[in-house]
């Protein structure tokens, strides 16, 4: 590393050599440090690329660099290294560098890397300085919560599909056990007498242990433990444990640490969801988090069948819609810290040049968004509420519930749509609509157990038929209609079935397969929006649905706004004042430093408080009074956030109000009641999306 000319290092103490402490320098350096020759190949290895490639040191001397680059990049990287040979020259981490490296059981990791060139001290080498970016904080949280969003995801997407509980459970413990990346993972239900529990499902069950298997709810069982304790229980070693009896197999199978969160129906705890691990101290906030998310769909999901067998047919559709609704405020808010958390990842300067990195952001905030998707179309296919009639774009809704119905449905069924362009927008309450055509579809998917052919349309019809004009008023009759047609090729429907396929509670399908509503629910949807429907079915020649709804007069038709196009307006970040006093008020701390991250990049000072009775005297004690008052409406067992909002104003009168939540019901009561200047953002939301909802609250107060 050094010759007998180099000039010493200052310093040294005396008997030190110069050539000892650079060799102690090379092995010590915590990144992974390679000394190649002109033609590739490695002259000195470090412990720590040893280390971080899985070689031992002396196999990586001698090796060509080329076998620790990934097949499919390693002719461009020759390319390069022998470009890079020509006119070699110091390179910084992140620049210009392939960013996967090999390790030598051909898995692959993340890297940056830096290049020194030794020509210029007389040696024909590069020292090449790699460092393995996956275990940054930063970038392996925001890895670990997007594969935790992607595994959310999942779960909801089947617990969408299908009505079948037992599905669900059995498919629970290999969505958490590959998630988390654990050894065993169960599902415990408790008795409705509240003296067993059953083990419903499991993976990597221990000897003893089977699906079926019950265990008396005593307190020194672990589940008998959760259930006394209603909050997650974390176990960090077995070995240790004294609040429950271990099982000796668990010690046997060597089980160390575990989690455990009990799945609660309306305060009340019904069963647990736990998982276990090899691995003392395995589990985290991160991870709680995430098994209560899926305990929470998971409840939902035992909750919507327990009150099919509990209650009568009138009461089941609205009890799905409270079942959802109770998941969506903590799964949106879920959400918010995931996208929010990914947008701050992805202006990391040090990220920023990085292309590989930012494909992981980004593949990260796509699946995050397609969870705040699915927490949508849950909401819209489940929840009973009043008509919010507004302009709609057919044609776009068609599209964005199709490319969910792509995701959701059978592969085999064979989706299309044809629709005009442009075709006239409805008067209808979006939500509710959405809500019929995902009926419709999923009848038409029980339809077509083998697969098929599903096709929408949307056109003008200026004429009803005969058959469907006599079901109007003469007033409505004479408007103008749009023809929302389903067209399916399954099994049909004889005559008979068709006579009675309005009437409330009837259904052709098999015990806890439908509750005989979805149709009419649709017939009294689309009666209530003053339009109508009719069914042509053949038997095993398909069955066409066809919606008639009104046309927005034309004066109106201008309001209909895709649901995936932002409407036109000025640019919400640029009309913000530096400097601008916001007083952000949210109980669940992840999401408050998320959205004050937001707040001081849009250059805001910002106050925060956790619940309402903070905020009051914290706004009280300033000097210079707030302009904008930002706080979700849910803040816990205080004060709510419209409350807040009042007395704030009450106040301070000239004070903007943006409030937020993730749960729709709550935005549609604040719509009700709030005064006309208040602003309301559901949850998730992006930081352009708050700054221009933020704006939108300024302006409402300036224009008072």
């Amino acid at each position: 590393m050094a010759d007998g000319n180099a000039p010493s290092i200052p310093g040294l103490p005396s008997g030190v050599e110069e050539g000892s402490v650079f060799r102690s320098l090379f092995a010590a350096y915590p990144d992974s440090l390679l000394v190649v020759d002109q033609s590739g190949r490695i002259v000195l290895a470090n412990p720590s690329a040893a280390a971080m490639l899985g070689y031992a040191a002396d196999e990586l001397v001698g090796l060509s660099v080329e076998a620790l680059v990934p097949d499919s990049i390693r002719p461009r990287h020759a390319a390069f290294r022998e470009a890079y040979g020509r006119a070699p020259r110091p390179r910084p981490m992140g620049t210009d560098m392939e960013l996967v490296a090999k390790r030598k059981d051909g898995s692959e990791v993340m890297v940056e890397i830096a290049l020194s060139p030794l020509q210029n001290q007389g040696l024909p080498f590069v020292v090449a300085a790699i460092r393995d970016i996956g275990a940054y904080p930063r970038v392996k949280q925001a890895l670990q919560r997007a594969r935790y969003s992607e595994h959310l995801a999942q779960l909801g997407r089947l617990a969408v599909d299908t009505r079948d509980l037992q599905v669900v459970l059995a498919q629970v413990p290999d969505i958490v056990a590959t998630a988390l990346q654990v050894e065993v993972a169960m599902v415990w239900l408790l008795d409705g007498s509240q003296r067993e529990f059953r083990l419903a499902s499991g993976v990597g069950l221990v000897a003893d242990e089977s699906v079926g298997l019950r265990i008396a709810n005593r307190p020194d069982t672990q589940p008998g433990y959760v259930l006394s304790q209603g909050c997650p229980v974390v176990v960090t070693d077995y070995r240790e444990e004294r609040r429950f009896t271990v099982p000796p197999a668990y010690l046997e199978a060597g089980l160390v640490s575990a989690l455990a969160v009990p799945l609660s129906d309306r305060g009340r705890v019904t069963g647990m969801l736990s998982v276990r691990a090899t691995a003392a101290r395995r589990f985290g906030d991160e991870e709680i988090r995430f098994l209560e998310s899926v305990a929470s769909l998971l409840a939902t999901s035992l909750q919507r069948v327990q009150t099919e067998e509990a209650l009568n047919h009138a009461q089941r559709l609205e009890s799905v819609g409270q079942l959802t609704g109770g998941i969506a405020h903590d799964f949106n808010n879920l959400l918010t810290i995931i996208q929010g958390n990914l947008q701050v990842l992805e202006e990391l300067p040090q990220l920023a040049a990085d292309g590989y990195a930012q494909q992981l952001v980004a593949a990260a905030a796509r699946a995050s968004r397609r969870g705040a998707e699915l927490t949508g179309k849950l909401l819209a296919f489940s929840r009973r509420q009043m008509l919010q009639p507004d302009a709609v774009d057919v044609r776009q809704m068609l599209h964005s519930l199709t490319d969910m119905l792509r995701r959701t449905l059978d592969q085999r069924i064979q989706i299309e749509i044809d629709a005009d362009d442009p075709c006239p927008a409805v008067r209808a309450d979006p939500g509710q609509l959405e809500s019929a055509l995902l009926n419709i579809a999923i009848n038409a998917r029980d339809a077509m157990p083998e697969g098929g052919r599903l096709h929408f349309r949307a056109e003008a019809c200026d004429a009803l038929p005969a058959t469907v004009r006599q079901e109007l008023s003469d007033a409505d009759a004479g408007r103008r209609f749009v023809a929302l047609s389903i067209a399916d090729s399954g099994t049909g429907m004889t005559d008979a079935v068709m006579e009675h396929l309005f009437e409330p509670f009837f259904t052709t399908k098999e015990a806890g397969r439908g509750t005989g509503l979805g149709l009419s629910t649709v017939y009294g949807f689309v009666k209530q929006s003053r339009g109508a429907i009719a069914i042509d079915s053949k038997l095993n020649a398909g069955t066409t649905v066809t919606l008639y709804l009104p046309q927005v007069e034309a004066d109106a038709a201008s309001a209909a706004t895709p649901a995936d196009e932002e409407p036109m307006e000025i640019e919400a970040e640029a009309t913000l004042a530096p400097g601008l006093r916001v007083m952000l008020v949210e109980d669940d701390a992840e999401v408050r430093q998320v959205v004050h991250t937001f707040l001081t990049t849009l250059g805001c000072e910002v106050a925060t408080a956790a619940n309402a009775e903070q905020a009051l005297p914290a706004m009280a004690a300033e000097a210079t009074p707030f302009d904008l008052l930002l706080s979700d409406i849910a803040l816990g067992p205080g004060m709510r956030g419209t409350r807040l909002a009042a007395e704030a104003v009450q106040r301070q009168p000239r004070l903007a109000v943006l409030l937020m939540s993730g749960f729709s019901a709550e935005l549609l009561d604040a719509d009700r009641e709030a005064p006309p200047g208040w602003e309301l953002l559901r949850k998730p939301y992006s930081r352009s999306e708050l700054a221009r909802a933020m704006a939108r609250a300024l302006l409402n107060v300036a224009s008072y």
